[in-house]
């Protein structure tokens, strides 16, 4: 089964170094790990752009452009932009607060049936009020 995963996972991965991972981080990594290697690893636009943006060494953005390119994308469709904006309504119903980008990830996630895997505490406060499947670490 395909997994979007989340900037948060992505940015761990890429952005620190093993040896400064604790316990639960390097399991996180371990699955993102899996993931890739089984083929299940996907990603939508939104999230590309956050970990695009910021890169400063021009090499290093077109390698990580290229490394992306290799992974599933999730198309958004415009259906999507509605159920965002629907999950951000019902999550602000229940009293919490939400990112445009966290409703549409959540929206998009829910539309194709796939988990999101994400080590944002956020989204497990959505997805016990919107009914986002979340990729629990093994």
């Amino acid at each position: 089964m395909t997994t979007l995963v989340d900037t948060s996972v992505w940015s761990l991965a890429l952005r620190r170094r093993p040896s400064d991972l604790n316990r639960r981080e390097r399991r996180v990594v371990d699955n993102l790990r899996r993931l890739i290697e089984d083929g299940d690893a996907a990603i939508i636009g939104p999230i590309r752009q956050e970990l695009l943006s910021g890169v400063r060494d021009e090499s290093q953005f077109h390698r990580l452009r290229e490394t992306f390119g290799h992974f599933s994308h999730i198309i958004i469709e415009d259906a999507d932009y509605d159920a965002a904006a629907e999950c951000f309504n019902t999550c602000r119903s229940a009293g919490l607060a939400a990112t445009a980008i966290d409703m549409l990830i959540c929206a998009v996630a829910m539309r194709v049936g796939t988990r999101l895997f994400t080590i944002d505490a956020d989204f497990d406060r959505y997805a016990k009020v919107i009914g986002l499947g979340l990729h629990k670490v093994a």
